[in-house]
């Protein structure tokens, strides 16, 4: 019986891993590449571009809270399932944008998408079904969507580059219907149950000062997430590594996550999440020291280690509030804190784009300090628990 336990959490977790790298390959990472052709080809620029992808992640922002607090009474299966449709809708409207106003409404519909379909639901999604013993479930779907970048910019440029970006986003929408949706579909229905009937109605989550802490620990973390992902090759590029070496060291974030994943399953598992979530904020800091110091030929150790952190963080983003405040209004917490990220997270392209127009790649000196205030936060979350 555990034999079978252990293979149905192990397909579990691989289908989510796998959806998850989907979500993120077709939303997230999406525009580090399509940017550009999306701007030329619609008529607008940019700027233009990037601020309809801030609007997603405002509308993400606004509706975790809700998306959490339905997962926690009623599980992920449908939320995530129905995050697939929406995905597909709006990169089917994305690749029929002539237009600014379709541009923005496919991205709205992403935006929905993503509030549904990232992480957060995911996280939540697996505390749901496996309460405070999730964190290893956590870790193993991060294991799989590690690699959303690695797959996601080669396929989209390779998309790109054949059959253009239009095409491109239709066969990641086709993608989420052929792919996502079923493996969605085969997660358990939850229904009812002790947890389902303590969690109904309005759940109440006191914002104390570990809550704000960890909000803007995961905030702060998260805008340089979003700001490297949407802008790594050219942050490298003004570094001085040329094109070519922007893009192969850029590829080296994914496995750089994975392997640090792996390293949180073995031997960071023995430790309170904190000290892992405290160790992956330093890691940024200490690559961008590095590539300062040394230049465009430095550019693969300062991927690795913000892949590092970055794959770390994304964890602690979900095994921290577990182990602090338990399984319990989970999913809901998990969205109260998600949503100044995301709200911070709407802004970080545009605002990080215009540092590497005005610093070049000393706007790692920003990033650099933003990650060091989110590792402080982390260490004030111990005592603001042990005080209260």
């Amino acid at each position: 019986m555990d034999d079978g336990r252990d293979w149905r959490q192990l397909s579990i977790i691989a289908g989510l891993g796998t959806t998850q790298t989907l979500a993120w390959a077709s939303s997230y990472y999406l525009l580090a590449i399509l940017a550009r052709p999306i701007a030329r080809d619609v008529g607008t620029t940019t700027t233009h571009v990037f601020a309809a992808f801030s609007a997603a992640l405002l509308v993400s922002a606004l509706v975790g809270p809700r998306v959490g607090r339905t997962i926690d009474r009623f599980g992920g299966r449908e939320v995530l399932a129905a995050s697939n449709l929406l995905f597909a809708g709006g990169l089917v409207l994305l690749a029929a944008a002539h237009s600014e106003p379709v541009l923005w409404l496919g991205w709205l519909i992403l935006g929905l998408a993503m509030g549904l379909g990232l992480y957060d639901a995911a996280f939540a999604t697996l505390g749901r079904i496996y309460g405070q013993t999730a964190r290893g479930a956590i870790t193993g779907i991060t294991l799989f969507a590690g690699f959303a970048s690695t797959v996601g910019w080669p396929l989209t440029a390779l998309g790109e580059a054949n059959v253009g970006w239009r095409y491109t986003c239709a066969a990641w929408a086709l993608a989420h219907l052929l792919l996502g949706l079923p493996l969605n579909l085969t997660l358990p229905k939850l229904r009812g149950g002790a947890a389902a009937v303590r969690m109904a109605g309005n759940p109440h989550v006191p914002m104390d000062r570990a809550m704000w802490l960890l909000g803007f620990a995961f905030a702060a973390g998260w805008v340089v997430s979003t700001a490297m992902a949407a802008h790594l090759p050219r942050l490298l590029e003004a570094a001085g590594a040329t094109t070519s070496q922007a893009i192969a060291a850029a590829a080296l974030v994914g496995p750089a996550q994975v392997a640090a994943r792996v390293l949180e399953a073995s031997l960071l598992s023995r430790f309170h999440p904190l000290i892992a979530a405290r160790l992956s904020t330093l890691t940024h800091p200490l690559g961008a020291g590095i590539q300062l110091a040394g230049g465009g030929w430095l550019a693969m150790p300062f991927t690795i280690l913000h892949g590092a952190g970055n794959g770390i963080f994304t964890i602690a983003r979900g095994t921290v509030p577990l182990a602090i405040f338990g399984a319990e209004n989970y999913g809901y917490r998990l969205g109260l804190l998600g949503a100044p990220a995301r709200i911070l997270q709407a802004g970080a392209p545009l605002a990080f784009g215009a540092l590497i127009d005005a610093f070049g790649a000393y706007s790692l000196v920003f990033s650099g300090m933003i990650c060091i205030a989110a590792s402080g936060a982390f260490l004030f979350v111990g005592s603001a628990k042990r005080g209260r």
